[in-house]
């Protein structure tokens, strides 16, 4: 007789105990990294606060790399449940308001944790590579993702691959192809390049003033936000063919 399935999917009693050390670990070095900075996580810095030793953080994380890429995928993936909720509060509403939305929910995020945002944008951390698709490069595609379903929601295929990007290169194209799914599809190479160059506008804008360089503007920082990014999903839309009528039927 087969075993309960339930009952053998019960973690153990040292799985529970290591999934909620390796949780304080995390958390204790997310508030490291908010007080002195990415750049300055130590795994020595973080047992200090925990009141353990190196060695014994060692059984969780064997070294550094390995819990920067838990903190930065753990980031990614915050950040894109941010952006998600904030979709969500506009669920009702046309895919311009719901993009809107979700470029807003990214900004909140990221000038609500300034020191996380810097882990993932920042300046590269010295010695550090991530795994090559690994966990942080599935959680930064999760992220596009979203973006993608608002920006091209109700555009068709054959639309967005009539798309104008200016000519794309051969090489490009090719390269392009199979980086985002669409449906039963991929995400045709013009469309990928409209939502990279879109992420790119996006993404500037918010580290502007994360890192400062729009402090001038002081309160209206938000307003020439919004303003960019309604210009911005104006700007792509144009470039996408309207959707040609069906000819009438002709009479029999």
């Amino acid at each position: 007789m087969s075993a309960d399935p339930y009952t053998t999917a019960v973690p153990s009693l040292r799985q529970r105990r290591r999934a909620v050390a390796t949780q304080e670990i995390v958390e204790a070095a997310e508030r490291y990294i908010a007080e002195h900075g990415p750049h300055a996580l130590s795994l020595r810095g973080v047992a200090r606060n925990l009141g353990m030793t190196v060695q014994g953080l060692y059984h969780y994380f064997p070294n550094r790399d390995a819990l920067l890429t838990m903190l930065i995928t753990k980031a990614y993936r915050d950040l894109a449940d941010a952006v998600t909720a904030a979709v969500d509060t506009a669920a009702d509403e046309s895919a311009e308001v719901r993009f809107m939305a979700a470029t807003e929910g990214y900004r909140r995020w990221a000038i609500t944790h300034v020191e996380r945002f810097q882990l993932l944008y920042g300046a590269p951390l010295r010695h550090y590579a991530a795994p090559h698709d690994g966990p942080t490069t599935q959680a930064l595609r999760r992220m596009c993702e979203i973006f993608q379903h608002e920006m091209f929601d109700g555009f068709t295929t054959a639309q967005l691959a009539a798309a104008d990007t200016r000519g794309l290169s051969p090489a490009l194209e090719a390269h392009l192809e199979p980086l985002f799914p669409h449906g039963p599809e991929t995400l045709p190479p013009p469309a990928t390049a409209l939502l990279l160059g879109a992420w790119g506008h996006l993404h500037g804008m918010v580290v502007l003033e994360v890192f400062g360089h729009t402090s001038f503007i002081g309160e209206h920082q938000a307003e020439i936000f919004r303003m960019a990014m309604r210009a911005l999903l104006e700007d792509i839309h144009r470039r996408i063919p309207a959707q040609p009528e069906e000819a009438p039927a002709t009479p029999a």
